[in-house]
């Protein structure tokens, strides 16, 4: 299945290309384009989970970030071990295996989320720990302002290995002609108040901590390491953007920050003129307050920069209507919604690019990434990998407990390239789905023998199979649109069988149908029969077509079990040859769906 959905990703997006050199990006208005003028639009792939762990995406919820994770390790190992740990789980987690299975779907970039503490040194870093050990912030920064003041901070690369990192992702995606976006997910003092996504010591400190110099000191930190990544990468045109500073969030009054992002304006400013004084020409992505969205006070025309050229805004969207007309009706800087991309794009003739999306179902990927293209809008889908994934291109399989020797070993076997499972209807979505409503075969199926009911066709809701709610737009608390959580990222609700192996469709709506083709390896009558249960207090009707022409209807009794329930034939029940669509319609809510079997009858006489 895996080489089989690589192929055709691959086909369907242009493949890969004869490696060559990239040319410099710039902005043009609100357009990305290159040397020659030609328009950009850069498609791609995150790869959130590998420089910076997010609970999340590891099934470690209860540890709430990358740094909770190491003060747990570092009870109970020695801090080599865990250094060690965390250089091989950096080794493991994403390889050139992996971005070479990005280029292959067609994408032509990768965003890199990075901590800030990759390019620190060893001994550097092992302050860190002990301020995550301890709690001992301010020891932590008396030792930052002394590196600072000697200029020891992100100077040694060779002791750093960030560094090395980025120097490698760089190359193998120039390699497969593909753009990188350099995006500092967590900055020195955390940006915002979730340490899940920034890893601070103290929510918000990059805004508010101050050394015994009175210093906004993570800020000159902040400046100093984008001097020493634009002086290392300025002539590299395989970097497309420097993604400044990840989700800023929580940066107000309520948070004892000023309410018209005062403080976003000064560092971005500052930030913008530290990177065009080392002669780097790169564009400069911003991200404003509420998760990269707002950007009151930070416009082109509001920002205190000397130099406001290739400025690109960015744009996280997730969980919202896909409509594009849809706007923030109070806020013309808010760009969460596909309309004030377009809005906030043409009124201040600054490119717009969706840095992240994703985190929903198939459905609305496509129907998002089909709308930022005809809006000229290029974007990122978060991500590409995450343990117990639905909605990444690559599925980790699980590896128990991080905190125990024998979990962390399966998770350094577990996230390798080799060892994910690929998610062919993620992948689907985002390539083939782009470009056609057609649907595709999920499986192959063939007649006679059995078409497991998880196993319906590839494609949009509606064209493949039509479920009544297939799409997340309520914000990030709404339901997931497949209740079962399992096996595929459609509307479809699926969830592990209780009775054997596979998956079951429950949750079923009165109205729901799913599609199936099938092959029919030779013409003539076939007796059908439905593996399902009812858990109702209502009796249960469902009718099965082929190629549109009613064969029957099966009816499942109030209260039954799982059982095999046969079809009551309407017409001969005789079945022509070659690949056809059968449609299980359901009819009245709730059936419990296995699959369903067929198999050759004796002719009729």
């Amino acid at each position: 299945m895996k080489h089989l959905f690589v192929a055709l990703a691959l086909g369907l997006l242009g493949g890969r290309a004869a490696a060559q050199s990239l040319p410099l990006l710039h902005a043009e208005g609100p357009r990305i384009v290159d040397a020659a003028g030609r328009e950009v639009r850069l498609r791609g792939v995150n790869v959130g989970g590998w420089l910076l762990q997010e609970s999340y995406m590891l099934n470690t919820d209860t540890l709430n970030s990358q740094g909770r994770i190491k003060r747990a390790l570092l009870r109970t190992m020695p801090e080599a071990d865990e250094e060690k740990f965390y250089s091989d789980y950096r080794a493991s987690y994403v390889a050139q295996a992996d971005i070479n299975f990005i280029a292959d779907q067609g994408f032509n970039c990768v965003r890199v989320p990075f901590h800030y503490d990759l390019l620190l040194t060893a001994a550097q870093r092992h302050a860190r720990n002990q301020a995550l050990a301890t709690g001992d912030v301010p020891a932590y920064v008396q030792a930052l302002a002394g590196w600072y003041d000697r200029d020891e901070l992100f100077t040694s690369p060779d002791q750093a290995p960030g560094f090395a990192i980025l120097d490698k992702v760089i190359e193998w995606c120039a390699a497969r002609n593909m753009y990188v976006v350099l995006d500092l997910h967590a900055a020195p003092g955390g940006e915002g108040t979730d340490r899940n996504i920034n890893d601070n010591l103290v929510p918000l400190d990059l805004w508010k901590r101050r050394d015994a110099q009175g210093r906004l000191l993570y800020q000159d930190l902040t400046v100093r390491l984008w001097e020493k990544l634009a002086a290392r990468y300025k002539n590299n045109p395989a970097v497309a953007m420097y993604d400044l500073i990840n989700e800023p969030h929580n940066v107000d009054a309520a948070h004892g920050l000023s309410p018209d992002h005062t403080e976003l304006n000064a560092l971005f400013s500052r930030l913008i003129d530290a990177v065009r004084a080392q002669g780097d020409p790169h564009l400069l992505l911003l991200e404003g307050n509420g998760y990269g969205n707002d950007y009151t006070n930070l416009t082109p025309a509001a920002l205190q920069a000397k130099d406001k050229t290739n400025l690109v805004y960015n744009a996280h969207h997730y969980w919202s209507t896909n409509d594009p007309q849809a706007a923030d009706a109070h806020n013309p800087n808010q760009v969460s919604l596909i309309g004030g991309m377009v809005r906030f794009r043409a009124a201040h003739r600054v490119p717009v690019w969706v840095g992240e999306t994703g985190e929903n179902s198939n459905e609305w990927i496509a129907a998002a990434y089909r709308t930022y293209d005809a809006q000229g809008i290029g974007w990122c889908h978060w991500t590409l990998k995450r343990v117990g994934g639905r909605t990444s291109l690559l599925d980790v399989p699980p590896y128990g407990s991080i905190l125990d020797a024998a979990g962390r070993a399966a998770l350094l076997r577990n996230s390798r390239f080799a060892h994910c499972r690929v998610n062919p209807d993620v992948v689907d979505a985002l390539t083939r789905e782009l470009r056609t409503d057609a649907t595709r075969p999920f499986a192959a199926l063939a007649l006679p023998g059995s078409v497991p009911a998880a196993d319906y066709d590839l494609g949009r809701n509606g064209k493949a199979y039509f479920d009544t709610y297939a799409e997340k737009t309520g914000g990030l608390q709404a339901p997931a649109p497949n209740a079962g959580g399992a096996y595929r990222n459609d509307g479809v609700d699926l969830s592990p069988n209780p009775a054997g192996p596979g998956f079951v469709v429950d949750h079923t709506a009165a109205g729901e149908w799913l599609n199936y083709t099938v092959r029919i390896g030779h013409a003539g009558p076939y007796a059908a029969r439905l593996r399902a249960a009812n858990p109702t207090p209502h009796a249960a009707r469902l009718v099965l077509a082929l190629d549109g022409k009613p064969l029957g209807t099966f009816e499942v009794p109030a209260n039954a079990p799982a059982a095999d329930w046969p079809l009551v034939a309407k017409g001969p029940g005789t079945l022509p040859a070659g690949q056809h669509t059968l449609r299980l319609t359901v009819q009245d809510a709730g059936p419990v769906l296995s699959g369903l079997d067929f198999k050759a009858a004796p002719a009729r006489k």
